[in-house]
């Protein structure tokens, strides 16, 4: 039988290898001089590790504002580009290169040509998780954080009338709309994890905890639904808390006690349990789970810092246009 070395990159990780794989990855960050950000749905002893464990935005701002030489990016390969984009004459570096995105991956830079081309006049907005290529034929991004705000800027400066193009999540598309009472044209993609969560997990999580309060991220396929159990009086509306990650968070740090149902990827019940005074959270969904977040482990993000692997660097070209939305999704936040 070949047992596997330890520290090795495809080897199974002992609860006591952990330790010893952190200390290793924090000498080595000093050494690199490097920041490790990491997404919220990064696996526990990723983000135990990291200098700054965040959302979307979080992440945006941070990398925005590091002094580091080197950033690390936990997370997936749209944040490395973002993070590249907003610091161009950083090393930015992403433990696994396969670790993608299957929203980012509903809407190409082609297809967004085509549907504006459609829409002349409109002004497009486009989530932030999206490629580098669709940022840079995009007018405003936006997170879930900041996406109503976003948009209803875009209404204030443009004027009512004003067509936009929002995508590529359909499920936040949808979120805005019910939230600003005004139609746009909404992109058909999805977060297939997001997507996953539905209206009957919340019927049964509800049945199951009659008491609790709702956070749910607007990506998700039950928001709708939800929304309109709130609409119908069948929940309570101070229950019910429609939420960022990072909003999610502060959710956490402000209550003490009560069970709260998260609806959103798995991953974030750890930061939630570290952060939050005596309150328990309860997925909405256990197989809430994003492969791609967890691709990196502690031994990819141990090589990823001593050996300088993967570099993302956007050109210079995309980079120069895709800036500007993202610098106007930081403003507005």
């Amino acid at each position: 039988m070949n047992l596997p070395m330890f520290g090795a990159s495809d080897a199974p990780l002992l609860l006591e290898n952990i330790p010893a794989l952190q200390d290793e990855v924090r000498a080595l960050a000093q050494e690199r001089g490097a920041v490790i950000l990491a997404h919220n749905y990064q696996l526990p002893e990723i983000q135990d590790v990291a200098d700054y464990v965040g959302d979307s935005l979080g992440l945006s701002q941070r990398a925005a504002a590091a002094d580091a030489e080197m950033i690390v990016f936990c997370g997936v390969h749209f944040m490395a580009e973002t993070a590249s984009i907003l610091c161009p004459d950083k090393t930015v570096l992403i433990p696994d290169l396969d670790a993608g995105c299957s929203l980012a991956d509903s809407i190409t830079a082609s297809q967004l040509r085509d549907w504006k081309a459609a829409h002349p006049r409109a002004i497009v907005v486009m989530y932030v998780n999206t490629t580098a290529e669709v940022k840079a034929q995009t007018d405003y991004c936006c997170t879930s954080a900041n996406a109503v705000k976003v948009v209803q800027h875009i209404y204030s400066e443009h004027g009512d009338d004003t067509e936009i193009l929002f995508g590529p999540d359909m499920f936040l598309g949808a979120f805005v709309e019910k939230s600003l009472g005004r139609a746009m044209h909404v992109w058909d993609g999805e977060c297939h994890v997001h997507a996953g969560i539905k209206p009957d997990d919340i019927a049964a999580v509800r049945a199951a905890h009659p008491g609790a309060d709702f956070l749910i991220h607007p990506e998700c396929g039950c928001s709708t639904s939800v929304m309109e159990y709130v609409a119908a009086g069948d929940i309570d509306a101070d229950g019910v808390h429609m939420l960022s990650t990072g909003g999610m968070l502060g959710y956490a740090r402000e209550h003490r006690g009560g069970t709260a149902i998260v609806a959103t990827e798995t991953g974030m019940l750890h930061p939630l349990r570290q952060a939050g005074g005596g309150t328990e959270f309860i997925a909405a969904n256990e197989a809430a789970h994003c492969r791609f977040m967890k691709m990196i482990t502690l031994p990819k993000l141990r090589d990823s810092l001593r050996d300088g692997v993967h570099e993302v660097k956007v050109p210079a070209e995309v980079a120069d246009r895709a800036r500007l939305p993202i610098e106007r999704m930081v403003a507005i936040s």
